[in-house]
């Protein structure tokens, strides 16, 4: 959403023939706009494979670190906390919301011409906007499930009931989808002038919304409302809970204080390089000094980092989720399939046990002290009473 602010230069490349207008909400002719490209990095050359490599390796890393949060999450009946439930849910964010950009940004350093059809350019900006709104809403919701643990310890499992989890995960999509309906519909709405390139990684709104036949006043105007609204929103929400939690844990004896700290040290890491990175990709656009693919560079790294970072951040961060790891990778590496540690060990209880040798006794006498077993030619000792 912060892309909304954004400036791009004016400069287009030519790289499209069409100067025709068309509607997009309209029948698509053979001379109207049917499709936009995307500019990216095509002016990297031969550094284009490097950077393929190095953004291929960076989604497998956030494809297998979130997929592994949300496996370990779901499987260990000991990760069963609302902490976890809400986790899992932003590594799914995670996961979709670079799935919608990066392996299109893959193809196009494969491809001369990186295009995308008109439906499928704002299919991209509406889920670019939307999940990224929603992550930052899940990040919301997390700051006061941190709130209610520290500071409303002993109704903690009261308050965040499983229906109440529920509810704040789909009122966290709805707040995405809330910023980002406006915007995207508007930009549906108008008629698009070439040459139809886009001068950014992906269907960035901001630089859609230049190719835009006529006045676009308003759409900036609700554009940047829904940005304000979506950063305000949840920046304060999650200030005010850290500033009542801080409140709280002053309170608190130096080992509380200690544990309270180990309690949000993962989230409030998440959250500070969430903003920290979204400020610089702000300032990077700001400044004009900037070439444009310097600009580029710097969105798509603010929008895979948070995503590459969470689970590393959390799996450090947090003894449980690290201990679940490490046994669920143990499991599947020793025991692989079904063959689990738990198969292993029944079948070692269950074997045959030896057989036994017969002892040579000629009276076995069951005292208080057990059982007393007279050798063979011995005299039998008498009970003490």
């Amino acid at each position: 959403m912060v892309g909304e602010c954004w400036t791009w230069c004016d400069s287009y490349l030519p790289l499209s023939t069409n100067h025709r207008s068309s509607s997009v909400n309209g029948t698509w002719g053979p001379d109207g706009v049917t499709f936009f490209i995307i500019q990216g990095l095509a002016s990297l050359g031969q550094e284009k494979m490097i950077l393929f490599v190095i953004l291929l390796l960076g989604y497998m890393i956030i494809l297998g670190g979130n997929s592994m949060i949300i496996f370990v999450a779901l499987t260990d009946s000991k990760l069963n906390s609302p902490m976890f439930f809400f986790l899992y849910n932003l590594s799914f964010v995670d996961i979709i919301y670079t799935t919608t950009t990066i392996p299109k940004m893959l193809s196009g350093l494969q491809a001369d011409t990186n295009t995308i059809s008109v439906p499928g350019c704002f299919l991209q900006m509406y889920f670019v906007i939307q999940l990224a709104v929603t992550g930052r809403a899940i990040l919301t919701v997390m700051a006061y499930d941190r709130y209610v643990a520290i500071c409303n310890p002993l109704r903690y499992n009261a308050i965040m009931t499983l229906p109440v989890r529920l509810l704040l995960i789909a009122g966290a999509w709805s707040f995405g989808a809330f910023c980002t309906l406006p915007a995207t519909s508007m930009s549906f709405q108008r008629s698009y002038c070439g040459p139809n390139v886009v001068k950014h990684g992906w269907c960035d709104p901001s630089s859609v919304r230049r190719l835009v036949c006529g006045d676009v006043t308003v759409d900036n105007i609700v554009s940047l409302s829904c940005a304000v609204v979506a950063l305000l929103t949840t920046g304060v929400l999650i200030l005010t809970s850290y500033v009542l939690i801080g409140v709280s844990v002053s309170k608190m004896g130096v080992a509380q204080r200690l544990k309270a700290f180990g309690t949000c040290a993962a989230h409030l890491t998440v959250v500070s390089i969430s903003y920290s990175s979204a400020s610089c990709v702000y300032i990077s656009y700001r400044v004009g000094n900037f070439p444009p693919e310097v600009r580029i560079i710097v969105s798509v790294l603010y929008s895979a980092l948070t995503p590459f970072l969470n689970p590393m951040i959390y799996s450090l961060k947090n003894k449980e989720l690290r201990e679940s790891i490490m046994r669920t990778l143990s499991r599947e590496t020793f025991f692989p399939g079904n063959m689990t540690g738990r198969h292993i060990s029944m079948r070692i209880i269950q074997r045959t046990p030896p057989k036994k040798q017969p002892f040579k006794a000629e009276e076995v006498l069951n005292g208080q002290n057990g059982i007393c077993i007279a050798p063979s030619g011995s005299e039998v000792p008498q009970l003490v009473k």
